[in-house]
């Protein structure tokens, strides 16, 4: 039987809830976020875990500014595509920010077509289950602007800053 576990903690930006199957990570949400917790079962047990413990020492060093220097284990649950999209999204470095169409040329490239609907591309790092750490964050429009997340535009725009990202 699949076990799901939850766990809530404080950052300097809100509260924010951990998902996990019990080894890896599957779900890193603000608080009150569109899709907050999506296919995270509503019994999910409240237990400190291995995997909460590394999560939270990960945001601890990077709400100081600091890149980590690990990655705890992901595990996110979505379609073969957004998981192609959450895989580049994680080839993304710190500090450094794409544009939807730059994903979707890269997507283009892969599977040998010509274009790639940066909409599609759009739609999947919006429903991107694990926050930050695969950094959906890091996606801007073309012209630069600060274009949707799910946590919301001031939270997009404070987690760019901290990595130094100059906002127009």
């Amino acid at each position: 039987m699949h076990m799901d576990y939850r766990f809530h903690l404080d950052s300097p930006l809100g509260g924010i809830t951990l998902a996990s199957d019990g080894e890896a990570l599957t779900g890193l949400w603000f608080d009150g976020q569109k899709h907050f917790a999506a296919g995270l079962s509503e019994n999910a047990e409240a237990r400190a875990l291995p995997i909460f413990e590394e999560t939270a020492r990960w945001l601890q060093i990077y709400f100081a500014g600091a890149e980590p220097a690990f990655t705890p284990a992901l595990q996110p649950v979505g379609t073969p595509f957004q998981q192609e999209v959450w895989a580049l999204l994680r080839q993304i470095p710190y500090g450094r920010t794409v544009s939807y169409g730059e994903l979707a040329a890269r997507i283009a490239e892969r599977r040998g077509l010509a274009r790639f609907s940066a909409q599609a591309v759009g739609g999947a790092v919006g429903r991107n289950p694990i926050s930050i750490l695969i950094p959906c964050h890091r996606v801007l429009g073309a012209d630069g602007s600060l274009t949707g997340y799910a946590g919301g535009l001031e939270k997009k725009a404070a987690l760019l800053r901290l990595e130094g990202v100059l906002l127009p």
